[in-house]
């Protein structure tokens, strides 16, 4: 039985209403609930459409983070799990695809498609898997995706149009004198009779393509109709393509309409997007936020019972305390003062003994030494006789004096750095160094040091919450002039807004200070690569 949780029940209940910001907002506290209660499938299923809903905002780095940290919680062994887990990875490949990481997206719909468990979801999958293949140029992988789909569908059915018209579409694009168009009618003739808008939109698009370059006229026909039912659907990605080829195509009068109906949709669309982006960023914030206040006056709250419980021992502890003492006392002082007075006179015979030990190791011996001399040669040596007797002289004045303590040597720069970056290591993950050598770090200002350990820390930690790498190599090489930094790992890279990000910035900037340089090099299945390079001055 699922845990109670009413923020869980709200939260579907916006979605239903089409409140998808509110419905983002008490996914996120209900998530938290169950994440106390140790319920990972439904924490899971809070972060999956919360996912979703930053899918269908536009925010698509968003919805991939989002995605990402429901993994853990679902288990591929688990068969009940396995919706969600095809659910999700549909959500990645789908952000994937948007933000133009095809092989990405192709590897997640892959795994969608493994985990499916639903005949009608798997048929989606499988499309919008083929869709990835064609955008990233595996026409035939594409190809016979589409053909094995175009059987299992039924001639008159919603689906069907679907998979005629992009299969007729992946062999005109292999083909250019392929007579794509008449399957692009039958496809569109299917959608209209099924009142099926969205469908309309695809032919609409792909009859303005395959007309662009033949017949201008025609072309222009079919955009001005694409450009209306993307209106109807309320789709502005579709409505801003629809403008661009109207641009194009129009004369010279009605082009500088749409030019202008373009600029305005187009940034009505960036700050749309800007917004909802900050939006489901504020809501976390305001929820861990409202979490660490809870925290905090709980805190305090116990800190406040703590302090009348302990009062309350004080009071009993002091008013015993008072009988004993004075009960006690003028025994106590008594006993106290005939100690200390023992006390005092130990402490003048030990330092009468070692004062007088001194005198004889150092001032005693010296002297017998000058006499034995004198005693036994003839030709003394005045003034040699008169150095050695001031030399005991200042000797016996030093005996009041204390040696001071040395303090101890700060720890090796080299060892700094190899504690520093063998902090990472865990029981998955190796972090292995080269060229950490101590008389290397001579050359190097101890302020360049410190900048240096800052920048390296950094990148440790941002590998660690976002990397998932298992390898880490740091390698420093040393020149005549110049040292070189190389960082690689073996993780899923980095992207453009965490390159962009507060913390890589701040190193950026650090590097930059030191009038060095530094390149990021990130591509996918082969992790990060850093490379830093910063003169020895």
């Amino acid at each position: 039985m699922p845990i109670d949780n009413p923020a869980y029940d709200k939260a579907f209940e916006y979605l239903e209403n089409g409140h998808a910001d509110s419905s983002f907002y008490y996914f996120n506290a209900a998530k938290q609930v169950f994440l106390e209660q140790g319920d990972s499938l439904f924490v899971a299923k809070c972060l999956i459409n919360m996912s979703i809903t930053q899918h269908e905002k536009a925010d698509y780095f968003g919805a991939q983070e989002t995605a990402l940290q429901a993994i853990p919680f679902l288990n591929e062994n688990e068969t009940e799990h396995h919706a969600l887990l095809s659910m999700n990875y549909n959500v990645l490949g789908l952000a994937s695809f948007y933000l133009k990481d095809y092989p990405r997206s192709i590897s997640f719909y892959e795994q969608a498609i493994k985990y499916s468990d639903n005949p009608e979801n798997t048929l989606i999958y499988r499309n919008n898997l083929a869709v990835s293949l064609m955008d990233n140029k595996e026409f035939i992988h594409a190809q016979a995706i589409y053909t094995s789909i175009l059987k299992e569908t039924n001639q008159n059915s919603i689906e069907h149009a679907r998979i005629l018209a992009n299969l007729a579409r992946i062999k005109w694009q292999q083909d250019p004198t392929y007579p794509a168009v008449d399957e692009f009618f039958i496809s569109l003739r299917i959608r209209e009779k099924e009142n099926d808008f969205w469908g309309q939109n695809a032919s609409l698009a792909y009859l303005t393509e395959y007309y662009e370059f033949s017949k201008s006229d025609s072309a222009l026909f079919f955009a001005k109709k694409w450009y209306n039912i993307a209106k109807k659907i309320e789709s502005p990605h579709d409505q801003i393509k629809a403008l661009k080829k109207l641009i194009k195509l129009s004369p010279n009068d009605s082009s500088k309409y749409y030019f202008q109906t373009y600029n305005v949709l187009n940034d009505s669309i960036q700050e749309a997007r800007l917004a909802a982006k900050n939006q489901f960023t504020m809501v976390r914030y305001e929820v861990e936020k409202n979490k660490a206040d809870n925290l905090i006056l709980q805190k305090d709250n116990a800190d406040k019972a703590y302090n009348i419980n302990r009062q309350r021992v004080w009071t009993a502890g002091i008013s015993i305390f008072s009988v004993v003492v004075i009960i006690g006392g003028i025994f106590w002082y008594k006993r106290r003062k005939e100690r200390l007075q023992l006390e005092a006179q130990n402490r003048i015979k030990a330092n009468q003994l070692n004062i007088s030990r001194k005198i004889h190791d150092v001032v005693a011996n010296g002297l017998y030494r000058v006499m034995t001399e004198i005693e036994n040669r003839e030709d003394i040596d005045q003034d040699i006789i008169l150095d050695r007797l001031e030399m005991m002289y200042e000797k016996s004045r030093d005996i009041s004096y204390e040696t001071e303590e040395k303090k101890p040597e700060q720890q090796n720069y080299h060892s700094q750095i190899a504690e520093l970056l063998k902090s990472f290591v865990t029981e998955n993950r190796k972090v292995i160094i080269a060229g950490n050598d101590a008389e290397q770090w001579t050359r190097i200002h101890a302020d360049t040091k410190e900048q240096i350990h800052h920048v390296l820390q950094e990148l440790m930690v941002n590998m660690r919450k976002h990397s998932q790498a298992t390898n880490v190599v740091i390698r420093f090489d040393w020149d005549a002039d110049v040292l070189r930094i190389y960082y690689s790992d073996n993780g899923i890279g980095i992207s453009d807004s965490q390159v962009k990000g507060h913390g890589l910035t701040s190193t950026g900037n650090r590097i930059f200070n030191l009038n060095g340089k530094i390149t990021f090099v990130t591509q996918a299945e082969e992790g990060l690569k850093i490379e830093i390079s910063m003169p020895i001055l």
